[in-house]
């Protein structure tokens, strides 16, 4: 197999000396150490019953009463507990204002009902479909007993970066095939060049060409994903490449509009890219929010929860679209274009790499956040670099991440592996 292929090729010093071995030796001292404790708000404290009564008021004014088939989910930070009481609190005022309970169908009206939360606030929201109606949504608030941002305890978590290479040419995307001896596949703007550490050198192996009939966006972006039954797969806009998995290899390239994946493992969305832009169209499989389609956006990464998943988008209009199956908001941050998400052992087991809004003057910087519930909450400082990030991906392990930048003091390109150690 790939693994075990010959090296005779011509060797070349490394554009980085001894970066990979000392790169490799950090990367398996990683570990993490203690994770943060996230500590449940107060919710028993809040006030409910005139809410609830407020927003059955609103559902059984909408649907008569009329024979109903009744789901609650629970998005926020309540307790199992607490979610159950709302939920029988609901039925019971419901049932008080003529409205009967039956499975979805038999009944005239589907009501579904999140329980959704922001800073300020717990949110409930109920979506109401009636035949081929249009869905109506109602919706109430409660106001928390204390501010969520006093009962959330972020530890700093570690965040630091490893070169993984460094080159004049522009650099798009590299993937790290962790074998023996390691290798590299940096996918470069019109050609995918492997290479393998041997004696703390680096040689290149193999070199190829993409082809291409279309002219290429004037800010060019690519993906190279590390694949289990071949060695890699390659996006560009209208392209795609993928290689064998044998040595010597193969690589074929063709004109594609397939869509690129998207996500972390087992987390995962494909999505339309544009193939005369830089963005992603919004066009994503499977479909996210009710209408399944999304604002054009450059990335995106997924926040798992126990039974739905918060979809971010970093769209082109600047902002940050936050999704799930039910709603959709807007986050107020200052957050570049650039988003990945990692798995880790620490705290939630899942974090948000986002770059900073760049003013062109500064360094870009990267900094870890998590979700206690729909709002950012930073457990890292940021990371510095030397110029302007052009790409962030997560990597198909999904435990990493890989950040390209442009120096403009060197004039080089460098790739870098970034990765998370837990906060003691």
């Amino acid at each position: 197999m790939w693994g075990t292929m010959s090296t005779n090729i011509a060797s070349y010093n490394s554009r980085v000396p001894e970066m990979f071995t000392a790169w490799l030796s950090c990367w398996r001292r990683i570990s993490c150490v203690a994770c943060i404790a996230i500590l449940a708000a107060a919710a028993s404290a809040a006030d409910w019953s005139e809410q609830e009564r407020l927003l059955s008021q609103k559902i059984a004014a909408t649907t008569g009463p009329a024979a109903v088939s009744l789901e609650v989910v629970n998005r926020s930070s309540l307790s199992k507990t607490d979610a159950a009481s709302i939920q029988g609190s609901l039925r019971t005022q419901l049932a008080a204002l003529g409205l009967r309970f039956v499975k979805p169908e038999q009944s005239s009206a589907v009501v579904d009902v999140s329980l959704s939360e922001n800073l300020a606030s717990y949110v409930l929201v109920a979506q109401i479909r009636q035949g081929q109606n249009e869905p109506a949504v109602v919706m109430v608030s409660v106001p928390r007993s204390e501010p969520l941002n006093t009962v959330y305890e972020p530890a700093v978590m570690l965040l630091r970066k490893i070169q993984l290479w460094s080159q004049d040419e522009p650099i798009l995307d590299v993937g790290v095939v962790d074998t023996s001896p390691p290798h590299i596949v940096v996918l470069e703007p019109n050609r995918i060049v492997l290479y393998s550490l041997q004696a703390a050198r680096w040689q290149q192996e193999q070199a190829f060409m993409i082809p291409h009939t279309r002219w290429w966006p004037r800010d060019l972006r690519g993906r190279v994903l590390i694949r289990k039954d071949h060695l890699f797969d390659a996006y560009l806009p209208g392209t795609t490449c993928s290689s064998t998995g044998s040595s010597p290899l193969a690589v074929s390239c063709r004109e594609s509009d397939d869509p690129w994946p998207i996500g972390t493992e087992p987390v995962t969305l494909k999505g339309f890219f544009s193939p005369t832009r830089n963005f992603f169209t919004g066009i994503v499989v499977p479909g996210v929010g009710r209408s399944g389609t999304v604002a054009t956006f450059y990335t995106a990464a997924p926040i798992p929860r126990d039974r739905y998943t918060l979809w971010l988008f970093a769209g082109v209009d600047g902002r940050v679209h936050e999704i799930d199956d039910a709603n959709e908001q807007l986050l107020t941050t200052n957050w570049g274009s650039d988003i990945a998400g990692v798995r880790t052992s620490c705290s939630s087991g899942f974090q948000i790499l986002a770059t900073s809004n760049s003013d062109g003057v500064s360094s870009d910087t990267v900094r870890a956040y998590e979700f206690p519930n729909r709002d950012p909450i930073p457990v890292s400082q940021p990371l510095e670099f030397s110029g302007s990030i052009t790409s962030l991906w997560p990597e198909s392990g999904g435990a990493s991440a890989v950040a390209v930048s442009h120096n403009p003091r060197t004039g080089k390109y460098e790739a870098f592996r970034l990765a998370i150690t837990c906060g003691q």
